[in-house]
């Protein structure tokens, strides 16, 4: 989590980050290290260790004295000394004996550290790195666009400004050489600052670039994995993993790290396991092997032209392999045993709840009401008249159609005045025009109803 997404309690400053956020690193848990020495009481005639590890943007590290003896605590902002000359801004990740417990780690001799610390950032010192951390999303931009126009194979994935913004450090992906001595007249005469080019691998770029991986957690490689091991496809074979490279290939597209988590574990469960056991000779027919369960020590095979497979544990499979060297045939492979090796459903004994409420109920609820809604249409009784002689003027009014067909046959009919001004104002398109009649009896404005009034 970011200092600028951390919660604030109502002011400007958010209230989980302890600079306030001024950190600017990519992340508040980014290689953090904790400091369980700290609590510790010193001898009383200690003195302090001299080297202190400073963590800057991405996971860079470095290791710088403390001559001047400063009271320096973790996550407080210092000038460094750079190699080039002027001073870069970093955090205090690590002071105390825990650095030296670093140091070996790292492999780092106390007389290899050279650089030190100047000073405690300064309000002057903080501004001018802010400064200068918002120039390089836009430095990064004119920087691949410089390197499109002069059509380099290359991808400038990050830039680091310098704390005093007199030098650019650019970090880009390439498949290999690139002849860059153009681009960098180029940014020098766009920039005006010292243009410093390094290239890296892709989990270098994933690594500082920072993301979330499949499992839904930040990468490990920007959060806490410092050393990037080979990782081959060898790894998922002895996990019985997929080898699917869409699966197995994290957000650098390279071979995930976690694949050589628990790589240890498995290598240690395959050393009982046999290796060259294919097939099971018995009488009902050669049984194939079909997948290993490697931590519960069983092995799964199956009859020709049969689906159900059988678990064999691996004690019997060496058995059976040592009967079938010798050239004798086993009956079967235990399918009495074999039920008892399957796993049984374990009763609960309290209310499982989770899963009770599908993700589509609505849906059905919904379904169900319109297929009710319909089902009683459907039953509803349909309007019964009484009196009988409502339906006469209905049939009236079709004998009146009928004779006035009859009359157009042989005599022109002269049309009543509300036909008259109807065909008039309609033309052409009176019958487009023409509105449905008014079938409903008892209606008295219905047209037909008093034309058959004046026929009666």
């Amino acid at each position: 989590m970011g200092c600028g997404s951390c919660s604030s309690g109502g002011g400007c400053a958010p209230a989980g980050c302890k600079s306030n956020g001024a950190c600017l690193t990519n992340g508040c848990s980014k290689l953090d290290v904790y400091d369980w020495l700290s609590n510790m009481d010193m001898p009383s005639n200690y003195r302090p260790f001299q080297i202190v590890e400073v963590k800057f943007k991405g996971s860079r590290k470095d290791f710088y004295l403390n001559n001047d003896n400063l009271y320096l605590e973790n996550g407080e902002l210092v000038a460094t000394e750079t190699t080039t000359g002027g001073f870069d801004i970093g955090h205090v990740s690590i002071t105390g004996e825990l650095v030296r417990m670093q140091m070996v780690k790292k492999h780092v001799k106390e007389a290899e550290v050279t650089k030190k610390i100047f000073r405690k950032a300064t309000p002057a010192d903080v501004d001018k790195w802010k400064a200068a951390k918002e120039q390089e999303w836009e430095t990064m931009h004119r920087a691949r666009k410089l390197a499109l126009d002069l059509n380099l194979s290359m991808k400038i994935s990050d830039v680091d400004y310098q704390g005093d913004k007199t030098k650019a450090t650019f970090y880009y992906t390439a498949e290999g050489r690139v002849d860059f001595r153009e681009l960098i007249k180029k940014m020098a005469e766009a920039f005006r600052i010292r243009i410093e080019m390094r290239q890296i691998g892709m989990r270098q770029e994933a690594s500082r670039l920072g993301g979330i991986g499949s499992c839904g957690r930040e990468l490990c490689c920007s959060t806490w994995l410092t050393d990037f091991k080979t990782v081959s496809t060898a790894a998922a074979r002895y996990q019985n993993l997929s080898l699917n490279t869409l699966k197995l290939a994290g957000q650098c597209g390279k071979l995930k790290c976690c694949l050589n988590y628990e790589l240890d574990s498995y290598m240690d469960a395959l050393k009982d396991i046999p290796d060259d056991v294919h097939i099971l000779r018995t009488e009902k027919g050669d049984a194939r092997l079909q997948k290993t369960d490697i931590f519960k020590k069983l092995m799964w095979f199956s009859y020709p032209k049969e689906e159900n497979w059988v678990p064999v544990p691996i004690k019997e499979v060496r058995e059976i392999q040592r009967i079938n060297k010798s050239g004798e045939l086993v009956p079967d492979l235990g399918e009495g045993k074999a039920a008892e090796l399957t796993p049984t459903v374990k009763a609960f004994d309290y209310e499982n709840v989770v899963g009770q409420d599908s993700l589509t109920r609505l849906d059905d609820r919904s379904n169900a009401n319109k297929r009710k809604k319909n089902n009683n249409n459907r039953n509803k009784p349909k309007p019964t008249v009484a009196d009988p002689a409502a339906q006469k003027p209905i049939i009236q009014v079709v004998k009146t159609v009928v004779q006035v067909k009859a009359v157009q046959q042989n005599v022109p009919v002269v049309p009543a005045e509300g036909a008259a001004v109807e065909a008039r104002e309609g033309g052409p398109n009176r019958r487009r025009n023409r509105q449905r009649p008014n079938r409903n009896p008892n209606n008295p404005n219905n047209p037909n109803q008093q034309n058959n009034n004046k026929t009666e």
